[in-house]
């Protein structure tokens, strides 16, 4: 590092002192903490008065000034003998300064891929932080010390949809302050209607420092619609809060209908296919699809798999399935790095999603360095001054076959070079295009052990939210596991490849078990609502249909699609089971039908129908009533509506089905007579 202070043309503006004592009156003392990322030789910087060019009245400089300086960057020749280390922070400074001047740090990235980040205190206080992109960026601070009482509301923490009845409104407070904070008023307001107000005490907030609260009264929404939250903090340690513009935060959220839970119609009708999307609309290629938060807009979400060398792709579709629908194609710029292969797709509350590559190295070389990649749908695949327009990745999980949504910045991958779980939290993304990972989690879940078939068919997870099960698919072992992600305790840690993280630990103790397995031959896509879940197989088309509110899942029924390659599966925002088929290049939504035939019976029209569910597919009708004496034409049906088999009773109060020779899963009985019209559903489980 080379630090240079020059004073000429300046001494009588600013007062700078290169050792300090104690600053006098009217100064401040200022530092600078800098972050490198992994390449800390590109970076270099300049400290000047307010609105002076690079060079111009510099106070101070640091990083690669041989190679870089003011004009080096995007040069891309800077070398690693000179400026910074990599993954280090270096301070420099304290400075007296003067306390009512502005100052702007000139950041030059020799790549163009930024990677320095950068903290000013004052005082002793981290009041500024600064994250350089692209080629270079100028940052404006002022060296003001903060003030006794300042606070606000930096963050209300709530899903973008909800629905009617309580919620709480969460968020969190940053003292922007020099005094602790030991007691302030919270407030919020819905749609600048009257404000709610809760005194806080017993807090203990440093300066500097950030608090989650949960606002002790409950919204209550009635009516579907979009709503304006707004936070904000007053009355700090019983005193005026002595800066207002930092103080209020807001936020939209829209209520909505939940889904509805639906899928035993499947069982009682014969479903048929809509086709939403096909090459037409650039599907190709289709791995999985997702549902953006705010499910009364029917955006769905689908991913193409392409090329490695090129990359995946997305299509949204608007209005899915609806009147208007329409549909845009989009590629991010480094897609071959940031979405290589893609396999897996999912939203979290938040409105970010996370993506997970299909690939062992995203670089396409030898090494083991990929995972996922997180990004926002509002700069997605738009120019940025970055690496592309991602706003995170970290590359611990290659071959990443399946990922599935926790919360906010949270999610769930399964990791086909380990064969095992892993679990990342990005917590706070990078700027759109940025290199900085060094707050990343992951966890390692090696009680968990996969085996998957190959490198196209999916292995997806989905987490049941209300019980904290997560489902994934084992399709190397034919089977569905399942496992309680608040069970296990960190037991260790694992050397991270290629990069620095916040934590990179190793969890064990889980409770998890073999959930599934049977019936199924090559298992890819899954999803879950209340008591039912759903698995695709790639090989036949089926998608499968469980009961899973008991300690294994029990199969209910099939549906038959016809056609091998289904990957992702997705319950809509309708209740209804949407799908992609990867062969076929085609989204699908599937429809049922309610049955018309199925009557109320009463004493005089009485149907009994055991054992029901059925082990052995032989079964047992008992008549009563009328339906003891008449002539009845019985049939029976599979899912589908294909007629199995055909056969009368004639007077008789008994009557016996073998349906041995059928496969597990539901069928329609009816029974027909001169006043009678009944349809009864059999579920045989094999």
């Amino acid at each position: 590092m080379k630090l240079k202070a020059t004073l000429s043309g300046i001494i009588f503006l600013f007062s700078i002192n290169a050792v300090i004592a104690q600053c006098t009156t009217g100064q401040t003392e200022i530092e600078l903490k800098i972050g490198t990322d992994t390449y800390g030789y590109e970076g270099y910087w300049q400290l000047v008065p307010t609105g002076n060019n690079c060079g111009t009245g510099m106070l101070y400089e640091g990083g690669n000034t041989q190679q870089v300086g003011c004009n080096g960057g995007g040069d891309q020749d800077a070398s690693t003998v000179y400026g910074y280390g990599d993954n280090t922070t270096v301070t420099v400074g304290p400075w007296c300064l003067d306390s009512a001047s502005a100052f702007d740090i000139i950041y030059v990235d020799d790549y163009g891929d930024g990677g320095f980040n950068f903290t000013v205190w004052i005082d002793g206080y981290p009041m500024y932080t600064f994250t350089g992109v692209g080629t270079g960026n100028t940052f404006s601070f002022t060296g003001s010390p903060p003030l006794e009482y300042d606070a606000g509301v930096t963050n209300i923490s709530l899903p973008l949809y909800g629905n009617p009845g309580a919620l709480a409104i969460e968020g969190e407070v940053f003292n922007f302050g020099s005094t602790t904070i030991t007691s302030l008023d919270l407030n919020y307001s819905i749609d600048n209607g009257s404000t709610i107000t809760q005194s806080i005490s017993g807090i203990s907030i440093a300066p500097y420092t950030s608090y989650s609260f949960i606002h002790p009264v409950t919204w209550n929404p009635t009516m579907n619609g979009s709503y304006l939250i707004e936070a904000w903090v007053s009355n700090i340690n019983g005193n005026a809060d002595m800066n207002t513009v930092n103080d209020l935060s807001s936020f939209t959220i829209v209520i909505g209908d939940p889904i509805p839970n639906v899928i035993d119609n499947y069982l009682l009708s014969v479903p048929n296919l809509t086709t939403i999307a096909t090459s037409e609309e650039d599907i190709d290629l289709p791995r999985d699809l997702d549902f953006a938060p705010i499910l009364s807009d029917y955006e769905l979400w689908v991913i193409n798999k392409k090329t490695e060398n090129t990359g995946g792709e997305t299509v949204t579709i608007y209005d899915a399935g609806q009147s208007g629908q329409s549909s845009v194609w989009e590629k991010d710029g480094n897609a071959w790095h940031f979405m290589s292969l893609p396999t897996g797709i999912a939203f979290s509350e938040n409105g970010n999603f996370a993506t997970s590559p299909g690939v062992q190295d995203a670089n396409h070389g030898s090494a083991h360095y990929t995972g996922p990649t997180l990004w926002a749908p509002y700069i997605y695949a738009e120019p940025t001054d970055g690496n592309g327009s991602h706003i995170d990745m970290v590359h611990q999980s290659p071959y990443s076959m399946g990922i599935a949504a926790d919360h906010d910045n949270a999610f769930w991958v399964y990791n086909g070079w380990e064969n095992t779980l892993d679990y990342y939290d990005f917590q706070m993304p990078h700027q759109p295009g940025g290199e900085d990972h060094a707050d990343a989690i992951v966890r390692r879940y090696e009680d968990i052990s996969f085996d998957r078939i190959d490198d196209n068919i999916v292995n997806h997870l989905v987490l049941d939210k209300p019980t904290g099960w997560l489902y994934m698919v084992d399709n190397g072992n034919q089977r569905i596991l399942r496992m309680d992600v608040n069970s296990g305790s960190i037991t260790g840690s694992f050397a991270p490849y290629g990069e620095s993280l916040e934590e990179s630990s190793i969890v064990t103790g889980v409770i998890y078990s073999v959930y599934i397995d049977s019936g199924l031959s090559q298992p890819a896509g899954i999803d879950i609502i209340g008591d039912r879940l759903i698995v695709s197989d790639y090989s036949n088309g089926d998608i499968i249909i469980y009961d899973n509110s008991g300690s294994e899942g029990v199969e209910l029924g099939r549906i038959h699609t016809g056609s091998a390659g289904i990957q992702g599966i997705k319950i809509g925002p309708d209740g209804k089971i949407w799908y992609v088929n990867q062969l076929e290049n085609k989204v699908y939504r599937i429809e049922y039908s309610e049955t018309t035939a199925l009557v109320e019976v009463n004493d005089d029209h009485y149907l009994g129908l055991y054992p029901n569910p059925s082990n052995t597919g032989t079964v047992t009708m008992a008549f009563s009533g009328n339906l003891s004496s008449e002539h009845l034409t019985i049939t029976v049906h599979d899912a589908l509506g294909r007629l199995l088999m055909s056969t009368t009773s004639l007077g008789s109060q008994y009557h016996t089905l073998d349906l041995s020779n059928e496969s597990g899963g539901v069928y329609l009985i009816s029974i027909l007579g001169r006043e009678t019209n009944i349809v009864k559903s059999l579920i045989i489980q094999k």
